[in-house]
């Protein structure tokens, strides 16, 4: 599966489109920890004091927001794209 990254959490790991080996990945939510544990500094970012999915972070299973359907617990594939986000704001 691929991932995108955007904005500040790009910057945090060094790459918009990090190269993760997520081959073992059933979940998103261990997908998500194959990405953390590659780029450890997208941590703090992502994750609150309880290791769950900040609320302001967006995270979207070929371009549906994961809290849509089973959060973290998400089944994914192969050929997946998963794409981590900040808010966006505009005016």
């Amino acid at each position: 599966m691929d991932w995108k990254l955007f904005a500040d959490l790009a910057e945090a790991a060094g790459e918009p489109e990090p190269d993760v080996e997520t081959a073992d990945a059933a979940t998103v939510g261990e997908a998500l920890d194959a990405l953390l544990d590659a780029h450890p500094a997208l941590a703090a970012r992502v994750l609150d004091e309880d290791g769950d999915l900040r609320g302001h972070i967006n995270l979207l299973r070929n371009g549906q927001d994961v809290r849509e359907t089973e959060g973290l617990d998400t089944p994914v594939d192969d050929d997946d794209e998963l794409a981590l986000f900040p808010p966006v704001s505009g005016g």
